[in-house]
């Protein structure tokens, strides 16, 4: 029996070496096949590990921050980031969520020196989610000297891959003259940039700012060039230039995006037009 017992031992460690091997000479043979197959687990296992924040999220601000029903949820996402960030070192992805849990969320085992490594890492990886992360963070909850400075470095990281929520806190920062000088113009450009891609802050504030007189910038005015479909000739178009259309257009978006905000300013518009309509029949 001891002997049979050693025979099936020997034959399964055979053939997990056997499997061991192969999948290194698969991975040696097809390198790009192995690297799409681990990136694509990787991505799965964040997917979940998101889905798991994203049911927290609905429920968090219902519930205590230290909600027993809470922890397998937060502990699942933990491990999925973590299992994800095994498989792929190099996911920028699953380092910015768990940075970000260690952070935002009462996990077990959390810790900010960790979050902060984490964010980090991926920042300077190029991950503009978590630039803009760590350029927050460092604003507002950093006392060292030079924080304003680094997050706007960071910031700036982000801008550059046009995230929204960066692009809007640029402008924010050139609106008000924050740690640069006051620009008007840069302002309405990232405000501008950030409400194409649906940001409803941003949207806001470039409806706002039309409303009160500002100028469109010429970077965002500047002709088109495009060919007419019937003759094939490059014809030139420029931007609708009527402040409260613009603006209107802006507010949509906000108001699509969920903002209440910009649902009363379409009102007030609305308000404001037809009693511009009721003015002009009486003075006809």
């Amino acid at each position: 029996m001891l002997a049979a017992a050693a025979r099936r031992l020997s034959a399964a460690a055979s053939s997990s070496s056997t499997s061991t091997r192969a999948s290194k000479l698969a991975a040696a043979l097809n390198p790009q096949r192995w690297m799409h197959d681990r990136n694509k687990k990787a991505m799965e296992l964040i997917a979940k590990g998101w889905s798991a924040l994203q049911e927290v999220d609905r429920v968090i601000d219902y519930a205590d921050h230290n909600d027993k029903r809470l922890i397998p949820l937060l502990r699942g996402a933990k491990e999925n980031f973590e299992l994800a960030l095994e498989i792929d070192n190099d996911n920028t992805h699953a380092r910015y969520w768990l940075g970000k849990m260690h952070f935002k969320y009462h996990v077990p085992g959390a810790c900010k020196a960790i979050g902060a490594a984490l964010l980090v890492e991926a920042a300077n990886m190029g991950d503009p989610d978590a630039q803009y992360e760590l350029g927050c963070r460092l604003r507002i909850e950093n006392d060292y000297v030079q924080s304003d400075q680094q997050a706007f470095n960071y910031i700036e990281q982000a801008v550059d891959q046009l995230h929204p929520g960066a692009l809007y806190l640029l402008g924010a920062v050139y609106l008000t003259g924050d740690c640069v000088k006051r620009d008007i113009a840069s302002a309405m450009w990232c405000f501008h940039r950030a409400s194409e891609k649906g940001h409803a802050g941003a949207a806001i504030a470039y409806g706002s700012l039309l409303l009160k007189g500002a100028e469109v910038p010429e970077v965002i005015t500047r002709f088109n060039s495009g060919k007419s479909p019937s003759t094939g000739k490059v014809r030139k178009r420029t931007i609708q230039q009527d402040p409260i259309k613009l603006a209107k257009e802006q507010f949509q978006i906000a108001a699509e995006a969920g903002c209440d905000l910009g649902l009363r300013w379409l009102k007030r518009l609305e308000d404001y037009e037809n009693q511009e309509e009721k003015l002009k029949q009486i003075q006809q």
